[in-house]
């Protein structure tokens, strides 16, 4: 065997893959504004935001005004937030966000709130709620989940936000379902969107009907949006 020739019996090293990332649909990071009154969370956010090659933090805040004003100018995919900062009350400016930056989604990172804090943020607009000491994991699966126009509410909370929304039980997955049927979205396309398959789709649309006393999606879009619990973005 010639020198520095591989050996055919050496055992083959593994090779370690690299963790997969989901950039946005133009094949850029998703552009993330971060706003929190206490410096260190900030810096702390800012660092673990920016460590992901597929986000990408564009400008931050310590209060409502600034945030308010930075978001309506810059119009980030993804704003997270702490609910309670100096300045404004924090409900009413979600409502001037979504108002002024309507394609910015909004993701609360805030000390436990209570069922009709999450009740109030959600009908002014919030799309996620993320208590302060959650995982990475989960801050990430969080930008990505609202980034996707999907809900991202823990189960407990969700469950109850159901109740007081009108939802006759609808799962989180379901309530992603139907914002994409009243967008128009077939099952194909909400399969594509949500990472599923169509069969699963198909199941979790009979799911929304029965649950909704409905026969058909035109009149389940109806119901939703009269009732209030999903809005066009």
């Amino acid at each position: 065997m010639r020198k520095g020739s591989p050996n055919p019996r050496a055992p083959l090293r593994k090779r370690k893959l690299a963790a997969p990332t989901r950039l946005g649909p133009a094949g850029l990071p998703i552009r993330v504004f971060v706003a929190d009154d206490h410096p260190v969370v900030r810096a702390g956010l800012i660092a673990l935001l920016g460590r992901r090659p597929d986000m990408k933090v564009i400008a931050q805040a310590a209060g409502w005004p600034e945030a308010v004003e930075k978001v309506v100018q810059l119009r980030p995919d993804v704003a997270v937030l702490d609910l309670r900062m100096p300045g404004m009350d924090g409900v009413e400016a979600i409502r001037l966000i979504r108002s002024r930056a309507p394609s910015t989604r909004i993701a609360l990172i805030t000390a436990f709130l209570g069922e009709e804090d999450v009740y109030r943020c959600i009908r002014a607009g919030a799309k996620g709620y993320l208590p302060k000491g959650s995982s990475r994991e989960e801050l990430y699966a969080c930008v990505h989940a609202i980034h996707r126009g999907e809900a991202w509410i823990p189960p407990a909370i969700a469950s109850k936000l159901a109740e007081r929304t009108g939802m006759p039980g609808l799962t989180l997955r379901e309530l992603d379902v139907l914002r994409w049927m009243v967008r128009g979205k077939s099952n194909k396309e909400i399969a594509d969107s949500l990472n599923l398959s169509e069969g699963t789709v198909k199941t979790h649309v009979n799911h929304i009907l029965k649950k909704l006393g409905v026969s058909g999606r035109t009149e389940a879009v109806t119901q939703a949006l009269r009732d209030g619990f999903v809005h066009l973005d």
